[in-house]
C-alpha cells in the first residue's frame, strides 16, 4: 500500500506541474512533469511486479 500512496502523490505532483506547463508555458514545469511521469512509470512497473509475484505465490 505504500507504493500506491507514493504513486498517488506523484500523480498529484504531475497534475500540478502539467497545469503550470500547459497553462502558463513554464518550461521548467515541463521538465519536472517529465521527471514525475518517469517516476510514475517506474513505480507502476514495480507495483505490477509485486502484484504478479503475490498472485503467483498464492497458487
Amino acid at each position: 500500500m505504500e507504493k500506491l500512496a507514493e504513486l498517488k502523490a506523484l500523480v498529484e505532483t504531475a497534475e500540478k506541474e502539467g497545469a503550470a506547463f500547459y497553462e502558463k508555458n513554464n518550461k521548467a514545469a515541463g521538465t519536472r512533469l517529465r521527471n514525475a511521469l518517469q517516476e510514475i512509470k517506474v513505480i507502476a512497473t514495480d507495483l505490477r511486479k509485486d502484484v504478479t509475484e503475490k498472485k503467483n505465490a498464492a497458487k
